[in-house]
């Protein structure tokens, strides 16, 4: 199934960047992982996929091994993108949801690379003995939470019940944000400062976004990803960062592009699609319909 974005990046977007040399290393890429499985959940166009064979994962993280990258730690990101280090060579990895075969499958191939990462998770989808399964998937344990966090991952918060923030009243999103912060907390036993927005971020809405980013202060959450796409720089928001999403079709070659930055043009289109969607249902809540000049 053939990819425009793919074609663009490796035969457009990617001699360009080189051509012109690329950025200095003041940006760092943060990879966006869900399952590590077969498992398609219904998406059947390669874009949407959220999961990553674990032939492929293992394969992306020797290339990453080989290329020279080394993971560097996300609550350690903001301080090294004010450095002066370059960043050229690092990356960061994380996980949305809480997958279980983040641990059977993911976590061989991240030792073998000496690799750390960051898991997100739904916290109702979390249980104290037996998995839970949704969509022919099992998600981790609180036991087997603890055993990935004495292995060295980190973890942060991707809500209780993995809604669209956007839809929900103001004391449900404090519920969302701070019970899910208080469970894996209480689980681990160490502050848990980092938060993984579900859905597609809704960076054209400037008010909810100012909202959210307060709500996560208050909460005492210091930084955040999202689904914007590119990667890390000091101007991105520390609580709304770009990520790179990742899943099986990315080979080598697609990967290496995502890693260089020879992806990060995709940001605008993506931006421009959520902005006409934005005022689409902005006039249509509004009574107007599109098209239709307001009296």
């Amino acid at each position: 199934m053939p990819r425009l974005d793919r074609l663009l990046t490796l035969y457009l977007s990617g001699p360009l960047h080189r051509l012109a040399g690329g950025p200095a290393g003041n940006s760092v890429p943060i990879l966006a992982y869900h399952s590590i499985s077969e498992n398609l959940f219904g998406y059947s166009h390669p874009y949407y996929q959220i999961n990553t064979s674990p032939e492929a994962f293992g394969q992306q993280m020797r290339w990453l091994r080989n290329a020279g990258y080394r993971t560097l730690d996300l609550h350690e990101l903001s301080s090294a993108l004010e450095s002066s280090v370059d960043l050229s060579k690092r990356f960061v990895i994380t996980f949305d949801d809480g997958y279980r075969d983040i641990l059977t499958e993911g976590m061989p191939a991240l030792q073998q690379c000496g690799f750390s990462a960051t898991v997100f998770l739904a916290t109702d989808r979390i249980q104290n003995n037996s998995p839970r399964r949704i969509e022919g998937a099992d998600y981790l344990t609180w036991h087997d939470v603890r055993e990935l966090h004495d292995l060295g991952i980190s973890f942060g918060s991707h809500t209780v019940s993995h809604p669209d923030l956007r839809s929900l009243e103001p004391e449900e999103i404090d519920y969302e944000l701070g019970y899910s912060k208080e469970m894996i907390e209480q689980a681990l036993g160490t502050s848990i400062r980092s938060f993984s927005y579900p859905f597609p971020f809704p960076e054209e809405d400037k008010d909810f976004t100012r909202f959210l980013s307060d709500a996560l202060q208050n909460h005492g959450f210091q930084l955040g990803v999202s689904t914007v796409l590119g990667r890390a720089s000091r101007q991105s928001s520390l609580f709304f960062l770009p990520r790179l999403p990742i899943n099986s079709w990315d080979d080598p070659a697609l990967l290496a592009a995502k890693v260089r930055g020879e992806y990060d043009w995709m940001h605008f289109p993506q931006w421009l699609h959520k902005r006409i969607h934005h005022n689409v249902t902005t006039m249509q809540r509004a009574g107007q319909q599109p098209g239709v000049a307001s009296r």
